[in-house]
């Protein structure tokens, strides 16, 4: 495992701009024309938990007032939990899967998206049309019409000067970014190649209860559905995919890689993947993720240059004679506050940052690796991106965000998956 990785699953994020890893953090009691911040929360379960936590100590870091204002999660019983926790008075507290609308309604000034991912696109579009500032948890989308639509949305925010904050903490962690830099300024010389790891234990699943709805069902389990999670190559090692898109330049062109179902007794998700990145001038990053209890557990990424190695956000072996830079300073030491306190001061100073593109894009390669694996072809770039004429580009998993407000699910079959060739 990387020395460097810590708690809630490890972490990501960059410095969005050069401009981070030098300036420093606002001055104590500054704010954003003076007045409160209020939050508003679209997921109310462990991850969305962790993030209101980590948001509240990055603005306790930075001297920015704020209020979480209102809340609303598909499950009643969170969305209320959620609320008594902040004293949040019952009539900003909403459950449904439509809930999102009221609470975008409630004078919020940012909101923490951290629903499951399918929803991503969807509360992304309605908090940018809304004019919020977000706090975008990853994965941002399930198959490439999402990641398309992010995006959108994303390019949106930008015209109107909102703040999109995404949680590939990686690009937040001090190590990572200086790492980053220090390949950008030559240290290891060009990239070549490398190898990046996901490998650990299977995530939680939870049985069906007597009665649930199909819906209901699939939002509580949404880890071990592919039209919920993207499957664990996009939910969890899209952080290391985040990393070697980072650490290289630019998103891979052309994506080749298997992987099978064994051991689950739920949801329909492969157990493990392996997936060659190919990001063209003959660099190519091997991908091996795995959710296999009682295995060998590895979590990061290496990569090797002309003239040196890079071991993720850890060791530099260096041939040059190149000076290694000393990183960023006054950050907090974990990167899941710091990524709410760089979203915190984009909205105090006045200088709005927007990651929606590069998470997308790292969401993107993600799912490229598991269509590649599931159809057992090649994958494009310009395929999902670009070309219509591929039935990669409109591939579209259901059921969507927008059948679960219609009220129209019907759950996936189960204990099944795809077979590569048919």
């Amino acid at each position: 495992m990387n020395s460097t990785s810590t708690t809630r699953r490890h972490f990501l994020h960059t410095a969005a701009a050069a401009g981070l890893l030098t300036t420093g953090l606002p001055v104590i009691g500054q704010n954003a024309g003076g007045k409160k911040l209020k939050i508003g929360l679209i997921g109310c379960g462990g991850r969305g938990s962790q993030a209101v936590e980590n948001h509240l100590e990055a603005a306790k870091m930075t001297g920015v007032d704020v209020e979480i204002f209102a809340v609303c999660d598909p499950q009643e019983d969170r969305a209320k939990g959620q609320a008594k926790r902040y004293n949040i008075p019952a009539e900003r507290a909403f459950f449904g899967f439509d809930g999102y609308h009221k609470l975008l309604e409630t004078g919020v000034d940012l909101v923490i998206l951290a629903t499951p991912p399918n929803f991503r696109p969807v509360h992304l579009e309605a908090a940018i049309k809304a004019g919020k500032h977000v706090f975008s948890e990853k994965p941002v989308a399930v198959d490439p019409p999402g990641i398309r639509r992010y995006i959108a949305a994303a390019e949106e925010a930008t015209k109107k000067g909102l703040s999109i904050v995404a949680g590939t903490q990686r690009r937040h962690e001090k190590s990572y970014v200086r790492n980053a830099q220090a390949i950008k300024d030559g240290a290891i010389g060009k990239i070549v190649g490398g190898t990046i790891h996901w490998c650990q234990n299977q995530l939680w699943f939870k049985k069906r209860d007597q009665g649930e709805s199909d819906a209901m069902y699939l939002a509580r389990n949404w880890v071990n559905w592919t039209e919920m999670s993207g499957d664990h190559i996009v939910e969890q090692h899209v952080h290391n995919i985040d990393v070697a898109c980072w650490f290289i330049g630019r998103p891979p062109q052309v994506v080749t890689g298997f992987g099978s179902r064994e051991r689950r007794e739920t949801g329909n998700q492969y157990d493990f993947f392996s997936v060659d990145y190919d990001f063209g001038d003959d660099v190519h990053i091997h991908s091996m993720c795995r959710q296999i209890n009682g295995t060998w557990t590895r979590i990061g990424e290496l990569f090797r240059g002309t003239d040196g190695v890079c071991q993720g956000g850890g060791k530099i072996t260096s041939g040059s004679n190149k000076a290694l830079p000393e990183g960023p300073q006054g950050w907090h030491d974990n990167p899941y506050v710091q990524e709410h306190a760089d979203l915190l001061k984009s909205i105090v100073d006045g200088k709005p940052v927007n990651e929606g593109r590069q998470v997308a894009e790292s969401c993107m390669a993600a799912i490229m690796g598991r269509i590649s694996a599931y159809t057992g072809q090649m994958v494009r770039w310009s395929e999902v991106m670009e070309r219509k004429d591929s039935p990669f580009y409109s591939l579209t998993l259901g059921p969507t965000a927008d059948d679960f407000e219609k009220g129209d699910v019907k759950c996936p079959a189960e204990d099944t998956a795809p077979v590569a060739g048919k």
